[in-house]
């Protein structure tokens, strides 16, 4: 456990704030409060334009109370969030009539249809057996191209391929070539192999799909981190503008740039004509003795009401936690001032203080909790080449296409990836039955689960969308479907009644195959932990924290010590992050990506581990848990993954 500097024990409701001391260095910045203490002071008040802020809650900026998308749950589960009434669920359309007919038209009308209905593997069904020469449909051209639609939704990019060469090679006439030879380039691009994907693009005739091909490449090379291929694709598409211009946004804002790289960047905004002001590296910061980090959190101190403090109290944990690791870190030898900025409920506040001056010369930011104030600050790290951290979103769209944000949390696709992976390992590649909520995040998981478990070799029977607020949705969803032939099942479900409802149901139909679900079954009232021993089921708990290690007992002792109460997942996770990338910063600079990526997950001093390996920016280590005599246990410890 690394070493935490103690303070003097304070008084301290649990909702309210504890007060700060003022830093010893460095001063102030105008709009910053730089602060050694434990959070920022409530009675802060927005500077006057072109006026310091008074110390040291400066960049406090009014705001209207707003709900959070956050909920101030400390339980070691995934952080809740708030849900929204939940409408009900709609009735899955009819299947089409005649499915399997012997009439070529009544299958490709079918379809049609099951791909609008995005009944994508049965549309594949469906019209494989239009699409040979030797079938001698007149429409079997278009059925091999919609056959390669369905199988790249499905995302089935073998399939989609064989189709698509097929079509290319059997069909050299049909009018619509210039659309499959853009859908392979899709599949190409998504099966990693660029160089192919240009060529097959390069095949369009000159002025066909011009647009679109812009838009293809701008999307998927902005996905390129390896630097040989970049300087190949480089040198194979000499002429190609957006090659180019793609390839100098890596150099310039995807962290790739060495000063090796200067002559060729230059060369390359020359000839294509590219800003020359846009294209300029920062100068990369030499390694210092101190860091500066700055938080941009809603504090909202322009509303001191219970109700308020009470809704954010998470807020606040989550900055005592960052405070903690900094003092920790300060007492290894290794200085960071952190200055704290008052985003308020809205994006307003937010673009107020990316305003500020003083942002753009940080050496790293953390924040914000809001989605629609993270892609704003997304957009900023990457613009100002400054590496910024999430603290709570599981959201791994926010750092796709963007080599300066990072999610400190595992996306929900990257923690269904690696449940599957587990499960596949673990379980002996048993066939699954996927059950999720009906919302963007749990549909996430479960395509993540289902597209990495196929690719293992393993079998998914179905997946099955529920609306656990619904009744009728829950019966729809569980039924249907022969659960005695699925090897293991998987709700992805933090719902209250999800949990009962699938373990009712198990137990009804005498069902013993193993189960896969989110931990906060764990904490559910409805659910003895009884239930959940005497069952096989594991679960995914990426906020697991084993009190009984030194370092969480520690952690405990000082926070309570100075906060006079317990600490919440949201403080352990403020420590966390702050002293792992608060030592990437003293140990690689501030341009630190290429070495995370080269480091694979390690154990973390509270959670189980953290790392971000293969060029990824959310976390890549997934504690998955099980009850074991009541007991949690971690069934795949980093190492043993």
């Amino acid at each position: 456990m690394p070493c935490v500097a103690q303070q003097p024990a304070r008084t301290q409701p649990a909702a309210a704030k504890p007060a700060v001391a003022k830093p010893a260095s460095p001063a102030p910045k105008p709009g910053a409060a730089a602060s050694n203490a434990t959070a920022p002071s409530t009675t802060g008040k927005a500077a006057p334009a072109g006026k310091a802020a008074v110390p040291p809650a400066g960049g406090a900026v009014s705001k209207p109370a707003a709900k959070p998308a956050t909920a101030t749950s400390t339980s070691a589960a995934k952080p809740a969030v708030v849900p929204a009434a939940a409408p009900a669920a709609k009735p899955a359309p009819p299947l089409p009539a005649n499915l399997g007919s012997s009439d070529p038209d009544t299958r490709y009308r079918n379809g049609k249809t099951l791909i609008d209905q995005s009944r994508f593997e049965l549309a594949m069904d469906e019209l494989l057996p239009l699409t040979p020469p030797a079938a001698k449909y007149s429409r079997g051209p278009e059925a091999a191209y919609l056959y390669a639609v369905a199988a790249t939704r499905a995302r089935k990019w073998a399939e989609a391929e064989q189709m698509l060469n097929l079509l290319r090679t059997e069909y050299p006439q049909w009018p619509g070539l210039s659309e499959a030879y853009f859908l392979q380039a899709q599949v190409s691009f998504e099966q990693g192999e660029a160089d192919n994907a240009l060529r097959v693009l390069g095949e369009i005739p000159a002025g066909q799909l011009r647009t679109q091909q812009q838009a293809m490449k701008a999307t998927y090379l902005a996905r390129l981190r390896d630097k040989a291929l970049w300087q190949n694709l480089v040198r194979r598409y000499p002429q190609d503008t957006t090659v180019a211009r793609a390839y100098a946004e890596q150099l310039v804002f995807g962290g790739l740039y060495t000063d090796a790289d200067r002559g060729q960047l230059e060369q390359v905004v020359k000839q294509f004509s590219l800003d020359r002001a846009r294209y300029t590296p920062r100068p990369r910061a030499q390694r210092k003795s101190s860091y500066n980090v700055a938080v941009l959190l809603p504090f909202e101190f322009d509303d001191p009401s219970w109700e308020t403090r009470r809704r954010l109290q998470f807020v606040t944990d989550l900055y005592a936690g960052l405070k903690l690791a900094a003092d920790s870190l300060q007492r290894e030898g290794r200085s960071l001032n952190l200055f704290a900025y008052d985003t308020g409920a809205d994006t307003l506040g937010l673009k107020q203080v990316l305003a500020l001056p003083e942002l753009a010369s940080m050496d790293m930011i953390v924040g914000p909790v809001y989605k629609s104030g993270a892609k704003i600050l997304a957009r900023y790290a990457q613009q100002n080449q400054i590496v910024a951290v999430n603290p709570l979103s599981q959201d791994g769209a926010l750092v796709q296409d963007n080599a300066w944000y990072y999610l400190f949390e595992p996306s929900l696709a990257t923690q269904g990836r690696l449940a599957a992976e587990y499960a596949y390992r673990s379980l002996g590649g048993r066939p699954a039955v996927i059950f999720h909520e009906d919302n963007k995040d749990e549909a996430a998981f479960a395509e993540a689960y289902k597209r990495a478990y196929e690719s293992l070799g393993g079998r998914v029977l179905g997946v099955r969308r529920i609306d656990s607020n619904n009744p009728e949705s829950l019966n729809a969803g569980f039924g249907g479907v022969d659960l005695k032939s699925a090897g293991h099942l998987v709700v992805a479900s933090d719902h209250r009644k999800a949990g009962p409802y699938a373990l009712g149901v198990m137990q009804s139909q005498g069902l013993t195959a193993p189960l896969l679900a989110y931990a906060s079954w764990l904490d559910n009232p409805s659910i003895s932990l009884g239930q959940l021993d005497r069952r096989d089921i594991y679960f995914v708990q990426p906020k697991h924290l084993d009190a009984t290690l030194p370092g969480v007992r520690r952690f405990r002792q000082l926070y309570t010590q100075q906060q006079n109460i317990p600490p919440s997942v949201f403080a352990a996770t403020g420590f966390e992050l702050l002293y792992y990338f608060g030592s990437q910063l003293h140990q690689n600079g501030p341009g630190f990506q290429q070495q995370l990526a080269n480091s694979g997950p390690i154990s973390g001093v509270l959670f189980q581990g953290i790392g971000y390996s293969n060029q990824a920016h959310d976390n890549q280590y997934v504690p998955i848990t099980k009850l074991e005599r009541l007991e949690v246990e971690v069934q795949n410890p980093v190492g043993l993954r």
